[in-house]
């Protein structure tokens, strides 16, 4: 006989308080029930139930053995779930939070296919700068581009995007071109945001080492298009990511504000919170984007 069987026979018992109760719960005759018992308490060497007229009761050994015994019931009952949840078709509410450029350029445009392909997944897109807490404001998971900090959350990476200065040739003709990170210091710089911490542009140059520039002017806004339309206007230069200013440059609207500095590349990736499986919605998500977005020639992984 199954141990696990017999394991879960006992249990029954005791949680029905007898042998009929426990049948009926099980799906089988009671000397079935009976069997199972007498097998187990054979082969542990052990009484486990003290039976009466009334009722079977637990002995000493077989509550501690009773305690046991539903926990790994539990688990097996778990296991079971987790592989039904696993095969599961991906259904059900998705909660996004992502990074407004990268949301509204990116990601925004993936949906209708991803809908289409998944039709019993629903998408609630939350677009913000701001790092979220997913697990206290009930995410499911978070696109966050940069390095991450650390953190307890699963993460994937997705794919790297180039970021350029730019700046308009009007910008150029006047201010002149700067040839490296230091020559920054007497421009117009275009500021993501003036919190502490975010108008500071960390470069990689030529030798790869890190230089920081504070990034100080006439305008600061935290929103990458207004950067965009601030820096084709000529007021300064942008630090901005290919996405955004690809057209533009097309279109000699802007241009490359410092050519000798080699490409600067931003990763994006998908995180969600830790746990012993990946519920089948956010891994169909997370598998989708990590296939359309290795499929456009200006992405890279």
């Amino acid at each position: 006989m199954s141990r696990l069987t017999e394991m879960e026979a006992f249990a029954t018992v005791v949680e029905e308080g007898g042998f009929t109760d426990a049948a009926r719960k099980m799906g089988i005759s009671k000397s079935a029930v009976s069997k199972h018992i007498s097998a187990l308490e054979s082969r542990l060497g052990a009484r486990l139930l003290s039976r009466t007229t009334r009722r079977v009761n637990p002995t000493e050994i077989g509550l501690a053995y009773y305690d046991r015994a539903s926990r790994i019931l539990n688990d097996a009952g778990e296991a079971d779930a987790l592989v039904a949840a696993l095969h599961a078709q991906p259904s059900g509410l998705l909660q996004v939070s992502a990074a407004s450029d990268f949301g509204i350029h990116e990601l925004s445009p993936l949906l209708s296919d991803f809908l289409t392909e998944y039709p019993d997944i629903t998408v609630n897109l939350e677009l913000s700068d701001q790092t979220m807490d997913l697990i206290a404001e009930g995410f499911d998971l978070a696109i966050r581009v940069g390095e991450l900090r650390d953190s307890s959350l699963r993460a994937r990476k997705l794919m790297e995007f180039p970021m350029r200065l730019v700046a308009s040739p009007e910008y150029l003709k006047t201010h002149g071109t700067p040839e490296k990170p230091a020559d920054l210091e007497g421009h117009q710089l275009l500021s993501a945001s003036t919190r502490p911490g975010a108008n500071i542009w960390r470069l990689t140059d030529e030798t790869g080492a890190v230089r920081q520039v504070a990034a100080t002017g006439g305008l600061s806004v935290n929103d990458g298009q207004s950067l965009l339309n601030a820096a084709v206007a000529g007021l300064g230069i942008a630090y901005l990511p290919e996405f955004l200013f690809r057209e533009a440059v097309e279109l000699d609207l802007l241009r490359d504000a410092m050519p000798t500095l080699p490409e600067q590349l931003q990763p994006v990736c998908a995180v969600y919170p830790p746990g012993r499986f990946t519920q089948p919605k956010v891994r169909a998500f997370i598998d989708f984007l990590v296939h359309q977005l290795a499929q456009s020639p200006k992405n890279r992984l």
